[in-house]
């Protein structure tokens, strides 16, 4: 039997699929959150777990338990699943998973088996930026490109009301262009990525270096962590920033005008109309948000002769992934 005969044996009634209840689960290296969303991107019912560790069958094992918990007596449509990482064309297979033990896993077939309902599995920053195209920040918008900041940089295209996922399913790893050849050593094995200067774990480690240089720049955030700069983190540095402390402010301009450098480079590759910026590093709104439509704007290719991109901030917090892996796993079934 063909993916396709399964999608079509499991598909719901017309009853269940004229309320288009749908699952979305956001799964990361620490949590399962999973929610129950309608056509609007409500979300109805949430339920959240810890990840247990890297084991394939641990963590399918939650996931079953979030919908378990989370369907109760409730019909629903599909279950969507927003997973890092790389991500078949199909939707259902995790290609491989930084933060998981997955590697070709077929996930589709097996929670289907398990759980007797259509399954679609998407990268969750392209999830996220599917939901703040539908329901979000980047609503009414055509073309739109998203970036999530948090420990990296994730990254989703949405094009003319499609995700565009590359010819092998990898597109929007904007973290990890090189814009600094031979600069700071990334996880992913290369020097100089745009994450390493914008996102959580950058500010963390610049507040770091400069704690141990001794600089007063830092006092503030230094006497946050009890003087203790191993516990200086990214979360430490916009904690300082939102209470107006300057150097932490500082570090964020310097973040922000990397991170406007790597939307200049963006905006010459895919001339958006919209960026959308997400994540736990854009909590501080306008203390990021500024310093980067400044570097954009100066970095921009063909600067004062050309329209330019919108840089906002994202609209649906830390729920996007579900929203958006619940809305495509929606999607699938009824367009089926």
């Amino acid at each position: 039997m063909t993916v396709a005969d399964q999608q079509s044996d499991l598909r719901p009634s017309r009853k269940v699929l004229e309320r288009g209840l749908a699952v979305g689960i956001d799964i990361g290296g620490t949590k399962v959150l999973g929610g129950i969303v309608d056509v609007d991107g409500t979300i109805l019912a949430t339920c959240r777990k810890s990840t247990p560790g890297r084991d394939v069958a641990a963590v399918e094992n939650t996931l079953a338990a979030v919908v378990a918990e989370l369907v109760d007596s409730r019909d629903i449509v599909a279950l969507g699943i927003g997973a890092a990482g790389w991500i078949d064309g199909t939707g259902s297979t995790v290609m491989f998973s930084p933060h998981l033990a997955w590697r070709n896993e077929p996930l589709r077939e097996s929670l289907q088996a398990r759980l007797g309902r259509p399954v679609l599995v998407e990268n969750d920053a392209n999830a996220a930026a599917w939901a703040e195209s539908r329901f979000g920040a980047g609503t009414g918008e055509s073309r739109m490109l998203c970036l999530t900041l948090g420990t990296g940089i994730g990254g989703g295209i949405v094009m003319d009301g499609r995700i565009e996922r590359g010819r092998f399913g990898a597109a929007g790893e904007f973290g990890h262009m090189v814009i600094v050849p031979d600069g700071h050593r990334c996880e992913c094995g290369n020097r100089g990525c745009l994450e390493q200067y914008a996102s959580g774990n950058a500010l963390g480690r610049e507040a770091r270096e400069l704690a141990r240089a001794g600089s007063p720049m830092v006092h503030e955030i230094v006497r946050r962590v009890d003087g203790d700069v191993d516990a200086i983190t990214g979360q430490v540095v916009a904690e300082a920033a939102l209470d107006d402390d300057p150097g932490a402010r500082n570090l964020f301009a310097d973040v922000g005008a990397w991170l406007g450098l790597g939307l200049a480079n963006l905006a010459a590759a895919y001339d958006p109309g919209r960026f959308v910026i997400g994540g736990g590093v854009s909590a501080t709104g306008e203390l990021l948000l500024e310093p980067t439509r400044q570097s954009f704007a100066r970095n921009l290719t063909g600067r004062g002769y050309r329209p330019a991109a919108g840089v906002v901030h994202a609209q649906l917090g830390p729920e996007a992934g579900l929203v958006g892996a619940a809305d495509l796993a929606r999607r699938a079934v009824t367009d089926a």
